[in-house]
């Protein structure tokens, strides 16, 4: 039972559950009615209890109580989102478990980032002979983990236990290496000069209008100034 809420309503009042005689009976439904207030509690969560075995329904109090049932050590410094979808995810994380991709989504779901996993291999050769070349990988395994965030987010991450979850998730003969890299900012764009503008041109200067010279015949002759025929 989480408690009480104000006026939460019951689904099963036990008013009506009475005889029909006390169904108007005052007294009778008045004294039920503060029985459905502190009852109503206990119905409501047996109403939801399927929630409460949801990690990404419960109660965050409930999340820490489901994370000791599947084994998951959770930080009660990670965002509420990121404790859920561990414990969500926790039956997938143990099923891959000691492979690259339990690896990498143990550490993705920690960090929010998807880590850089570098596995040297190992090999070893029993036969007689031994080989005339060198073999490959190392003697020992070795697992290198490299995980690049976000500038000014380095604080939000443990050192100590995301070497701890990358133990946990890895096979346990190999030795292994967690890198933080904390990725530089990106330089602003370059701004775009734009051509200095021109000045305006001045507008051409314009004499005065030309006079408008007489029309002459085609001949090239000009009338005179009498307008008459000369004589």
């Amino acid at each position: 039972m989480r408690g009480t809420v104000e006026e939460l309503a019951t689904p099963h009042p036990l008013g009506y559950l009475l005889p029909a005689l006390y169904h108007d009976n005052d007294i009778a439904q008045r004294f039920t009615a503060a029985l459905d207030i502190v009852l109503a509690p206990v119905l409501a969560t047996l109403d939801s209890s399927h929630a409460y075995v949801d990690p990404l329904l419960a109660p965050l109090d409930f999340v820490e109580w489901l994370a000791e049932w599947v084994g998951v050590e959770l930080d009660a410094s990670w965002p509420e989102a990121r404790q859920r979808a561990l414990v969500a995810r926790a039956a997938d994380l143990f099923a891959w478990r000691g492979t690259v991709r339990g690896v990498s989504d143990a550490v993705a779901i920690y960090t929010g980032v998807v880590p850089e996993i570098v596995e040297s291999g190992a090999t070893a050769w029993t036969g007689v002979p031994p080989p005339a070349g060198e073999l490959p990988g190392f003697a020992a395994g070795e697992l290198v983990v490299r995980v690049r965030i976000a500038p000014g987010d380095a604080d939000a991450i443990d050192p100590v236990r995301l070497d701890r979850l990358v133990a946990a998730a890895k096979p346990a003969h190999i030795a292994h290496r967690v890198e933080v890299f904390e990725l530089t900012p990106a330089a602003p764009p370059p701004r775009r000069r734009s051509a200095p503008r021109r000045p305006a041109e001045p507008p051409a200067a314009t004499g005065p209008p030309e006079a408008e010279q007489p029309q002459g015949d085609l001949d090239g002759e000009w009338p005179a100034d009498g307008g008459g025929d000369g004589d």
